[in-house]
């Protein structure tokens, strides 16, 4: 489950939803049909599995091609998304686009971030400024809940980026510890002698608000040491689960 995300974090959600709902992995339904109590799935391996209702998810597109974009000019690349520049602007004078129409993360907090960046070119044409998509976070609002931004450790080795790792158990710290938590944890991948950070992965409560020190720090250019001592933590917040993450890696060459 989860397969974009970093390898541990999908093989430990996986884990963990195991032992909360019956998952079948790598099922195909064959057929699905209604019956007096509900809905039953027949699976490509022969069993079935009886439900309520059944949930298909099977993706999202840009609805573009709602918007008479061929009697404008505007161009659009293979999957139908508007193509933009820096600046939201689209091949057309006058016409911007923004959110999931326009870029292929279709994540609610990126588009706020464009269309502030649109406001205020249309505003002031003389003094533009850019969007930014160079560190963009995600979440996943399940139990248990995942939080990402950066790079995965998969992701490190295909483009032959050199990289230290650093790991941190919920219940290594003081609240963690409180919650009796013993499957929460977060990694953190960062340049080996610089510290600037690379990427993040959390799994566990909280985790969405736990990883924004992170995402401010790749994005106003803090290394992982500056963060980690440069300030104070308060004691015994279960944010010690972020300061110890960054003191967990090893000191800059």
């Amino acid at each position: 489950m989860l397969r974009a995300e970093d390898d541990e974090i999908s093989q430990r959600f996986t884990e963990a939803a195991r032992r909360q709902w019956d998952v079948r992995l790598n099922a195909q339904a064959s057929k699905i049909e209604r019956y007096d109590g509900g809905v039953r799935a027949h699976l490509s391996d022969g069993s079935t599995v009886d439900a309520d209702i059944v949930l298909v998810a099977v993706g999202r597109r840009s609805n573009a091609d709602g918007l008479d974009l061929e009697k404008t000019g505007v161009e659009q690349d293979a999957n139908g998304v508007i193509i933009v520049d820096d600046y939201q602007r689209t091949n057309v004078d006058g016409i911007f686009a923004l959110g999931d129409v326009a870029n292929h993360f279709q994540l609610k907090h990126v588009s706020n971030h464009e269309a502030r960046v649109v406001q205020h070119n249309l505003l002031h044409p003389d003094d533009p400024v850019k969007a930014r998509h160079d560190a963009v976070p995600s979440a996943v609002f399940s139990h248990p809940q995942v939080a990402t931004v950066g790079l995965t450790e998969r992701a490190a080795r295909a483009r032959g980026i050199d990289y230290v790792v650093a790991h941190q158990r919920y219940g290594d710290t003081a609240y963690g510890w409180a919650m009796e938590d013993t499957v929460s944890f977060a990694k953190l991948l960062a340049e080996p002698v610089s510290g600037r950070i690379l990427g993040a992965h959390f799994m566990g409560p909280q985790a969405s608000n736990l990883i924004q020190p992170l995402i401010q720090a790749m994005a106003f250019g803090q290394t992982a040491h500056q963060v980690a001592r440069d300030q104070y933590w308060i004691h015994p917040a279960l944010m010690e689960v972020v300061e110890n993450l960054l003191l967990a890696l090893p000191a800059p060459g």
